[in-house]
């Protein structure tokens, strides 16, 4: 790591999966507003749809996901049949037929789910929504708990893509984060989806992780590149224990240190783009083929609560316990508790806990940040422009980011801006830079890189 990139690597700010950021939607917004938003939702623009499935069979104690253990089917069960009701609850507010261009499962463990309930829950999705021939139906899994039925059923049901969490191979790694998973299961359950005709596979790889070095993780990598998935996202593992208790069980004193973190990172990358992949944005990679690495090179990658994404809608509807969704107007963010939860939806309202409307300031700004996440580089008057909004907006923080120009860690010219090579790794703290919240906000977040 360079002196100058290690002046700001270990800066907290948020990932910016929107703007503004979560801790800022607010608990007052009601959730009449929220359903106000989805009767006013465009009838002929393709939505996507998230759909959160909290439960896994084992805790991984690094994991800062709203998950929930459960040793038992009967609360997946109770679970999905709420989630049956939200999907006709919000079906009812919404324009019929919308048109799907992306659906997301993710979790927790959305294969927690028996194959029969994912069916049931996919059977009542195409009720109420009409889904684009084109459309990329994607679903995370656990190798450890994905069973061939359930990998025969996500083929037979039109699923186009699968995620795994990987993280890491080495063993001693693995006993450290309680996720116990050896190449050939992981091997298995990909050869398993692909038999089915999931077509896309998708690896999460972790550096940063307690007891992880260089060399473990490159072993990790190469391994994992063996199997040759579609999309490696390469996430440093953020440890925020006074958000995710469960980490308080990871030692840190096993934790690499901020240059050992930024070692791995660099290296990570460094023999995966020698293996063919694509560098995207802050933290993924991606096959010259992939849908992702061609947005990518057309410059119209975009961002949202699951991280880069090829989906260009503006509405997101999320259903489940914890699920964000968004729409031109603002962003929302379910109940987190399952029992809270599932009780609104009985009582026939929709379960929101939080959110915040947009201004076109918000709008300006999100979209700014959005294009320095995504390719890099943004030139603010343009953005401006195009939303019809005034130039001239930000020379305050256009100032601000003169320092790290002087750095080497990017290039501006005017309301121009391009972060170099090495100073992509902070698209975060360039990022932060054009967020008016942030001061004000009480939230920790993760470093930057």
């Amino acid at each position: 790591m360079s002196t100058s990139l290690a002046a700001y690597a270990s800066r907290a700010v948020p990932r910016y999966t929107s703007y503004p950021t979560a801790p800022h939607f607010r608990e007052d917004f009601a959730p009449s507003t929220y359903a106000e938003w989805l009767r006013r939702t465009d009838p002929a623009a393709p939505v996507s749809l998230y759909l959160h499935v909290p439960f896994c069979r084992a805790v991984c104690s690094y994991c800062g996901c709203n998950m929930k253990l459960a040793s038992r089917y009967a609360p997946i069960a109770a679970y999905a049949a709420a989630l049956h009701d939200e999907i006709a609850l919000a079906a009812c507010l919404l324009p019929r037929g919308l048109p799907v261009g992306h659906l997301a499962w993710g979790g927790g463990t959305p294969t927690a789910l028996s194959p029969d309930d994912l069916a049931a829950l996919m059977e009542r999705l195409r009720r109420h929504f009409i889904f684009r021939p084109d459309a990329e139906l994607s679903i995370e899994s656990d190798p450890r708990t994905l069973t061939a039925e359930m990998a025969q059923r996500i083929g037979a049901l039109g699923f186009t893509r699968a995620s795994f969490g990987v993280q890491e191979f080495d063993p001693r790694v693995q006993q450290a984060i309680n996720r116990i998973q050896p190449p050939d299961m992981v091997a298995r359950a990909v050869d398993g989806l692909r038999g089915a005709g999931v077509s896309r596979i998708n690896f999460d790889l972790i550096y940063g992780l307690p007891h992880q070095t260089e060399e473990t993780l490159l072993t990790t990598i190469a391994t994992a590149a063996a199997m040759r998935p579609d999309r490696i996202a390469l996430f440093g593992y953020a440890h925020v224990p006074w958000m995710a208790k469960r980490q308080r069980l990871i030692d840190e004193a096993a934790l690499p240190d901020g240059t050992a973190r930024a070692r791995q990172s660099e290296r990570a990358a460094e023999v995966l783009i020698g293996l063919g992949y694509q560098p995207i944005g802050l933290d993924h990679l991606a096959l010259p083929d992939d849908s992702m690495a061609i947005a990518a090179r057309a410059g119209t990658l975009h961002r949202n609560f699951q991280g880069y994404t090829t989906d260009t809608a503006d509405t997101l509807i999320g259903f489940g316990a914890t699920a964000i969704g968004r729409s031109p107007f603002g962003h929302v963010q379910n109940i987190a508790e399952p029992g809270a939860w599932a009780r609104a939806i009985g009582r026939f309202i929709l379960p929101v806990a939080k959110g915040v409307a947009i201004s076109a300031e918000d709008r300006l700004r999100g979209e700014v940040i959005e294009r320095i996440m995504c390719d890099g580089e943004v030139d603010t008057d343009a953005v401006a422009s195009r939303l019809g909004c005034a130039t001239g907006w930000c020379g305050d923080e256009l100032k601000t980011l003169d320092g790290m120009a002087g750095d080497g860690l990017l290039m501006r010219t005017g309301t121009a801006i391009t972060l170099t090579a090495e100073g992509r790794k902070l698209s975060r703290v360039v990022a932060a830079v054009f967020d008016t919240y942030l001061a004000a906000g009480r939230a920790r977040h993760s470093v930057a890189v």
